[in-house]
């Protein structure tokens, strides 16, 4: 499935007119909200492990340099290597090197929005490379030959039975739409897969500075098969996925599963610092870390955006947001959706891109209020929504609308002249008692009647009947 952020309109619109995408995405988002409301109020503490995520990660933008130059010696001392790629073009290109220098035949990939940003699998598919996602959602998002459609759920926009017309039909078995015969089904092919693999790919959700450590977290045990059983494992993470010591991972810890999927806490921690050691049963003979700038370092360039690398991927703000609640996670044709893909789709792909993305949000401030490390996301569609003006971004007529609206809300005059002209214009077509029409804005809203009298008309006149009195 190939989308594109210039398509939002189209997409939404389609998804809008889906009644059973859009239950289904009202029932899931819902769901995980009241979930995450449950367990954040047995932590009175919240609060403050929200406050002090937001300086951990603001120290750590702020001195990026040091710390992925600390992590970068901490990783190869013990006994790893790195490896900087500029974009995803370098870090395929570095997989794909390693890849035919072991002779890899199958690839077992744990989830990873970071790999999902660089199209990796496909990319091994093109060079006779078997990639097989492992996380139950991309395994069944990789069979539909579809894009995730949310940050932590993947395949949150299919129903069961939906599932299972789908394995029926790829996987050659009988039609069942119970969740535990389904996960069986996955459960025995990839088991297979794990002992065919001779390269297993991850995604990192944070890397420690202090110690070289990459941290995965994850409920159904793939994550940690796929770094241990095969020869050779690769990790991959946005640079901005440092955090400066082993002391600050119990806060992102425990804000990230409450936020993401209502847990106390994930099912699996895996902390991998090294290639397998001398004595020990299991684990790769060789561990690679790829760290992704891929335009990470022209954001953090941006006083007003950099706060958008704080992001820890927990999928909140998209469980929150009535737009994506209403038009899914494929609207936005991009791999991150809801309002942090709002952001951060049109710095990585330019604003000419995915100029109708930061207008897919209410500002109501919902996904501000909700992100656990106190990302002010509504503010920053608002000002990429001031760069999409400013670059012509907008239809004619809006710009326009809009600098006549200025002017006359600028100038005393124009405003009496303005307001006369349209009360006679609505008066002269007999429609001064009902709702303006205007182009392009009541399609889809209401605009106000226009008042009979302005404000200023009748405070005249409620000056000369005070004067008579």
């Amino acid at each position: 499935m190939n989308l594109t952020p210039r398509l939002f309109k189209t997409y939404a619109s389609r998804s809008i007119n889906n009644p059973r995408l859009r239950k289904t995405y009202r029932f899931a988002t819902h769901h995980a909200l009241a979930k995450r409301l449950q367990v954040i109020q047995e932590v009175p503490e919240w609060e403050a492990l929200r406050d002090r995520a937001h300086e951990i990660k603001e120290e750590v933008i702020d001195r990026l340099d040091f710390y992925l130059a600390k992590l970068e010696t901490n990783v190869t001392a013990n006994g790893g290597k790195v490896f900087w790629a500029r974009d995803g073009k370098e870090a395929s290109d570095y997989i794909l090197e390693v890849a035919r220098r072991i002779r890899a035949r199958t690839v077992v990939k744990s989830k990873s929005m970071t790999t999902e940003e660089i199209g990796l699998a496909q990319t091994l598919e093109e060079n006779q490379l078997e990639p097989v996602e492992t996380d139950l959602g991309e395994y069944i998002i990789q069979l539909a030959h579809e894009s995730p459609s949310h940050l932590t759920a993947p395949a949150l926009h299919k129903t069961r039975a939906e599932v299972g017309e789908l394995f029926a039909e790829k996987l050659g078995i009988p039609y069942t739409d119970v969740p535990e015969e389904l996960c069986e089904v996955a459960r025995k092919l990839l088991r297979g897969k794990f002992l065919q693999a001779e390269l297993g790919i991850s995604g990192v959700n944070f890397a420690l500075a202090d110690t070289g450590t990459v941290v995965i977290v994850e409920n159904e045990g793939n994550a940690r098969l796929s770094t241990t059983m095969p020869k050779v494992h690769i990790a991959v993470m946005g640079l901005e996925k440092v955090i400066p010591a082993f002391a600050d991972l119990s806060v992102f810890l425990r804000l990230l599963a409450r936020s993401s999927t209502g847990q106390k806490q994930t099912s699996y921690v895996s902390l991998i610092s090294s290639p397998r050691q001398p004595g020990e049963l299991d684990g790769p003979e060789e561990f690679h870390l790829v760290i992704l700038d891929n335009g990470r370092t022209e954001i953090l360039k941006d006083p007003k955006m950099r706060e958008s690398l704080f992001c820890i991927r927990c999928g909140a703000c998209l469980n929150t947001c009535p737009v994506y609640q209403r038009v899914g996670g494929h609207a936005y044709g991009s791999v991150y959706p809801g309002p942090i893909g709002a952001v951060i789709t049109p710095l990585f792909q330019g604003v000419e891109v995915a100029k109708d993305l930061p207008y897919a949000s209410s500002l109501c401030g919902s996904c501000t209020g909700i992100c656990p490390v106190k990302i002010d996301i509504h503010h920053m569609l608002l000002w990429l929504r001031k760069q999409v003006v400013e670059s012509d971004g907008t239809p004619w007529q809006e710009r326009l609308a809009m600098r006549l609206y200025v002017a006359g809300m600028s100038d005393s005059t124009l405003y009496r002249i303005g307001s006369r002209a349209v009360r006679w214009a609505l008066k002269l077509s007999g429609r001064q008692a009902q709702p303006m029409k205007v182009p392009g804005w009541t399609e889809t809203r209401d605009f106000p009647t226009l008042a009979e009298k302005s404000f200023k008309t009748l405070w005249k006149e409620l000056e000369k009947k005070s004067n008579r009195e």
